[in-house]
């Protein structure tokens, strides 16, 4: 059967039409990545001074950088329980539930009160919201990427994977657009008494729209012919590590060093950047900044799926990844130049490298399991990815900035990358294989 053919029967009247297919896995994405860059640019603006005690500026943003960590670790839990609900029930009821767990969390982030109220509870509270975030983001993306690949029509299948694929960097302009409106129109004071809050709780609004686009999908035509055939995996998350082990190492390993450049170049960039101990930059220069560079990730993700469809996904992403190398390596004097100029140009070369090799992984990892598990198999590499490199970049990144100098943290993700291009060394090429 051809991908993005309905099976006989039933389905085939309530095939999902392209328009639906681009609209529930653009703004569910876009919704939760908002929901999840929010909570990062406050864990490098707001937090360290609202939830955490006051005195050591550069030990509170690592304590807030820890909290934005928690969510990583939430993500495979999330990637588990959300994937074994998507390959036993289905795509479209689980996209509402995670959506549902993204939002509520980031609500209540926007309610809690700071540590000068209710001392070390504040922190400990934001850790559990941040902790849900994570656990709905992590069944988000995966249910996203199968709705757009297990409806895209033959030889389209990595360009309509980056659909979800744009909800990042448009979540990430909405988000830090947002907190620099706020910061353009109102005092510091006034800011960081109330005005920070406006962007979580402003997400209430965002899901009830989500919801209501999610709510009038169909299922997808890989799992509808699952269903029919009594094919369905009776626990998805053993099933895929008994069946495709080799899947979810090479799976978490390509997406590696794409998670370690994204947190670099935003949470890592912004917090060095706006740091008197480093760029020095104010909060709204940089942000203006960061919101050009992010402009040119979302132009070039749906590049990256016309040339992984044209000439193959692991052709297209060895050459990105070689050049996200080489970029790292010169991370240190370009970066460190601190003029506008040079960060700007910094910005820009780096997210539109991101766009470059984000914008495959919409296809790539969901053709690396069959049906049954495919849910479970992409969330979980996908996460465990996250886990692995992004928990931890802004961390190691302020750490070794810190310690040894911005070139470290360069070298770092050159390092990164190492790993990736050979994980895409070991890997096979996936443009040709069905999703049934």
């Amino acid at each position: 059967m051809a991908v993005g053919q309905a099976p006989a029967g039933s389905q085939a009247a309530s095939r999902n039409s392209t328009r639906q297919v681009v609209v529930a896995s653009l703004i569910g994405t876009s919704i939760e990545f908002y929901d999840f860059y929010v909570y990062a640019t406050a864990a490098v603006l707001v937090f360290p001074k609202l939830f955490f005690p006051t005195g050591d500026a550069t030990a509170a943003t690592l304590q807030s950088l820890a909290t934005f960590a928690i969510a990583f670790v939430a993500r495979p839990v999330g990637s588990a329980l959300f994937g074994h609900f998507g390959d036993r029930i289905g795509r479209k009821s689980t996209l509402v539930a995670s959506l549902l767990t993204m939002g509520i969390s980031t609500v209540l982030i926007g309610l809690l009160p700071g540590y000068a109220a209710i001392g070390v509870v504040a922190p400990l509270l934001l850790a559990l919201c941040r902790f849900g975030q994570g656990l709905g983001l992590g069944g988000e993306w995966g249910g996203a990427a199968l709705l757009a690949t297990e409806n895209a029509p033959a030889r389209k299948r990595a360009f309509f994977g980056t659909f979800p694929q744009l909800g990042a960097p448009i979540g990430f302009f909405v988000a830090n657009g947002l907190f620099l409106l706020l910061s353009e129109t109102m005092s510091n004071e006034t800011f960081l008494s109330w005005g920070w809050r406006v962007p979580f709780l402003a997400s209430a609004v965002l899901v009830i729209v989500g919801l209501w686009v999610r709510l009038s999908l169909h299922e997808t035509p890989a799992f509808a012919k699952v269903l029919e055939s009594g094919e369905r995996a009776k626990v998805p998350f053993l099933d895929v590590f008994r069946t495709g082990f080799k899947g979810l190492v090479l799976g978490t390993f390509t997406m590696l060093a794409t998670y370690v450049l994204f947190y670099l170049m935003t949470v890592f960039s912004l917090s060095y950047g706006t740091a008197g101990t480093g760029l020095g930059y104010s909060r709204s220069e940089f942000l203006v900044l960061l919101l050009v560079g992010v402009v040119f990730f979302g132009l070039t993700v749906p590049v990256a799926g016309w040339l992984a469809d044209r000439y193959g996904r692991r052709p297209t992403l060895l050459v990105i990844t070689a050049a996200i190398i080489a970029f790292g390596l010169l991370m240190g004097p370009w970066f460190g130049a601190g003029s506008p100029i040079a960060v700007l140009s910094f910005l820009v070369v780096g997210l539109g490298l991101m766009g470059l090799t984000f914008g495959p992984m919409g296809a790539v990892l969901p053709e690396l399991f069959p049906t049954a598990v495919r849910y479970t198999g992409a969330s979980v590499s996908y996460n465990i990815a996250s886990l692995l490199g992004a928990s931890v970049a802004p961390y190691i990144a302020t750490w070794l900035a810190g310690s040894y100098g911005l070139g470290w943290v360069g070298f770092y993700l050159a390092a990164v990358g190492a790993i990736t291009f050979l994980a895409l060394l070991a890997g096979r090429e996936t443009r040709d294989s069905e999703l049934a």
